[in-house]
């Protein structure tokens, strides 16, 4: 150590690819921005030609769509994997989905119930109340 710096064993491991990271290669960053592309222009195309006959069937398709563009991103650009970080950061992530699912459930359940119970039952009452 007679250059001052202090490394630890994993330190080398994360800069050779070893360690679970992903190195950040130009064919790897090119294909993550080909799928990307891709499954942008793949929404444009439901709504602008109206493939699908249904609404709610063109809304899911893009919101599954959008799914797989986040899961792209998060593999080729932000290279997370069950392998990076000892398992940790995918660990994370599923912890954060899965409290916005609540947060967002019990917002949209609290607001539903709000809205029945708080409004008049007849719209003829109200002069009355």
């Amino acid at each position: 150590m007679s250059n001052g710096h202090h490394t630890t064993p994993g330190h080398d491991a994360a800069h050779t690819g070893e360690g679970g990271h992903a190195p950040g290669t130009f064919r790897g960053y090119m294909t993550g921005f080909v799928l990307s592309v891709i499954l942008t222009a793949i929404p444009f195309w439901l709504v602008m030609d109206g493939v699908l006959a249904s609404s709610g069937a063109t809304a899911l398709a893009i919101l599954l769509i959008g799914a797989a563009q986040m899961i792209v991103h998060m593999v080729y650009f932000l290279h997370m994997s069950p392998r990076s970080e000892g398992g940790w950061t995918l660990l994370a992530l599923i912890f954060t989905v899965i409290i916005v699912a609540i947060a967002l459930a019990g917002s949209l359940w609290v607001m539903y119930h709000l809205n029945v119970n708080m409004m008049p039952g007849h719209l003829h009452d109200m002069p009355s109340m």
